[in-house]
């Protein structure tokens, strides 16, 4: 590792973490944040009757599954355009990226959301100047790929 790559210390984990636990809506769904890395993102979502969207089955609500898909990779774009803001202290980094924003989202709903719980994951594709483009996944607590999610957001 040269000194001039990125890591993502503890403190701007804390950063992340608090950035989404702040936010009213993820409360209401409660989203809870699993890994922050530079890698990967990844959040949880306990199932409970205010998500249920088809209630005869008791299946996620395709709204729920977009918002976790959006959050999770607007946590990975935000983690991937901390690099360009090295030199910045991280409440300068945090009031910079604050304006983050999704521009596009694709959802692709592969099977029903049964489940107890859902985990979904995101990977960075791309961090550019302004724009960052990343993949997400998620899954149901027995392993079963419910949905998949290409992001793009603002990040500049």
């Amino acid at each position: 590792m040269s000194d001039n790559d990125f890591v993502l210390t503890p403190e701007l984990q804390q950063a992340v973490r608090r950035f989404f636990e702040r936010i009213p809506f993820n409360q209401v769904l409660g989203i809870q944040l699993g890994e922050l890395s530079q890698e990967q993102v990844t959040m949880h979502l306990p199932m409970k009757d205010e998500l249920i969207g088809n209630f005869v089955h008791g299946i996620l609500h395709g709204g729920v599954i977009s918002s976790l898909l959006d959050v999770t990779g607007g946590a990975m774009a935000l983690i991937g355009a901390f690099e360009r803001h090295r030199g910045l202290s991280t409440a300068e980094r945090m009031e910079r990226l604050s304006k983050l924003g999704t521009i596009d989202l694709r959802i692709d709903y592969l099977r029903p959301g049964r489940g107890r719980a859902f985990t979904a994951t995101a990977v960075l594709l791309r961090s550019g100047n302004k724009v960052a483009v990343v993949r997400s996944e998620l899954h149901a607590d027995d392993g079963t790929l419910v949905a998949v999610g290409t992001g793009t957001y603002l990040c500049g």
